[in-house]
């Protein structure tokens, strides 16, 4: 999705469009959070999503977050990563690709799909199929 700008109408109109298309009924708060998440490709806790979310204007709920995220995660707008045992972050690129993730500075960026190669042998449980596989990368500093 192209940059949103929050405080433009037109984009407001856009997010209201895309919360629909998906299934989500766009109230006030959930327009707000929807357009923090998608101003660009980004990976955020809900914790930043809740900071951003509340610099301007009134401020949403930290539940409020919290469900929002939640139910576009289920509804396919936005992507939950588990990457850390603290927190989940959330993904406003929802193409298959892969992940870098460094826990000392919470940081996550994509890898592309082309770039990890996966040679797998083993066969899922009767009655399965694999639906997809995710990477995540976890990072150190250089000794």
């Amino acid at each position: 999705m192209s940059q949103i700008d929050p405080q433009n109408s037109e984009h407001r109109k856009k997010i209201v469009q895309l919360l629909r298309s998906h299934g989500i009924s766009p109230t006030v708060q959930r327009v707000k959070i929807a357009s923090t998440m998608l101003l660009r490709p980004m990976h955020l806790s809900a914790e930043q999503v809740l900071a951003l979310t509340n610099q301007t204007g009134r401020p949403v709920s930290k539940a409020t977050v919290y469900n929002s995220l939640g139910l576009f995660a289920r509804k396919g707008l936005i992507r939950e990563l588990f990457v850390d045992q603290e927190r989940a972050f959330y993904d406003s690129s929802t193409h298959p690709h892969h992940h870098f993730y460094n826990p000392l500075t919470q940081e996550i960026c994509d890898i592309d799909p082309k770039q990890v190669h996966i040679n797998m042998n083993a066969q899922p449980p009767a009655g399965t199929e694999i639906s997809g596989i995710e990477v995540v990368v976890h990072l150190q500093p250089k000794e």
